[in-house]
């Protein structure tokens, strides 16, 4: 296994890792798994938690970005942490040639927090239609061939209704805090921050929710597969036994599971 760090901004945390399972001569790595980490986008959680999870998918054959990104407090937040989610991606366009990537599928594995950035950046073909011009303009986006966009998402346990997230006050206010605001001061940006605004995705995503999280509740991964399946797209939710972090803990069966669902979206 080779492992390749690289920036995608001048930020300390605007940066990713690659890691990359040896090669035939010759070869390529068909596809990449983007893994993005959670910790409700505090500057106290980060790209370590995505560190093994990486390093097992690379270790199963899979090309895999470990992404960091600003977070609320060091610097991200709005509109910074979704910057640099959609930079962060891009970035893999740049590195293709020099490491032999088909970016044909590129399938996220995001965690909580990271969960939700999974899903958001996989609906940003539909971003610039939510009406939302003054965040819009915020958030600039890569329209030409260099920007990469996914194929599929497996989401872990995923923050994916933020206004019921904000409504159940989830993580202290995690959400506000991602915002800058409530969502009765910050509409628009609350709006256009929720995966659920861009449903139906063109995409598959696949939610996975542990039997006993505590952390994220069950109607997190239930209201947005509930409702994008009421839109045709390609949903649906699968449990896993474990709390919360089972997910990210390599040797758990719950891991497994998410391990051979992003398999399966690669292709």
């Amino acid at each position: 296994m080779k492992r390749h760090k690289y920036q995608y901004g001048e930020d300390a945390s605007q940066w990713g890792e690659l890691f990359l399972p040896e090669l035939p001569a010759g070869g390529e790595h068909r596809g990449v798994v983007v893994v993005i980490h959670g910790g409700y986008w505090r500057p106290q959680y980060g790209a370590e938690l995505g560190e093994p999870l990486a390093m097992d998918c690379a270790a199963h054959g899979m090309a895999a970005w470990n992404l960091e990104y600003r977070r609320a407090g060091n610097g991200g937040g709005w509109p910074n942490t979704f910057i640099d989610v959609l930079a962060g991606i891009d970035m893999l366009h740049d590195l293709a040639a020099t490491h032999s990537l088909n970016l044909g599928p590129v399938v996220a594995l995001g965690h909580s927090a990271g969960g939700h950035l999974a899903a958001w950046a996989a609906g940003r073909g539909k971003l610039a239609q939510l009406g939302l011009p003054d965040a819009d303009r915020q958030i600039p986006r890569r329209q030409d061939a260099s920007a990469v966009h996914l194929t599929g998402v497996v989401s872990q346990s995923g923050v994916l209704n933020l206004a019921e997230a904000e409504q159940l006050n989830l993580s202290n206010g995690a959400v506000s805090n991602l915002l800058g605001g409530s969502s009765s001061k910050y509409p628009l940006r609350h709006r256009y921050a929720d995966p659920m605004t861009t449903l139906p995705l063109a995409v598959p995503l696949i939610a996975v929710h542990g039997t006993h999280d505590d952390d994220v509740p069950r109607s997190q991964s239930e209201s947005y597969v509930n409702a994008g399946a009421a839109a045709h797209m390609e949903t649906r939710l699968v449990m896993v036994p474990g709390d919360h972090y089972a997910m990210i803990d390599t040797k758990t069966p719950a891991y497994r599971t998410c391990r051979e669902l992003v398999r399966t979206l690669l292709g």
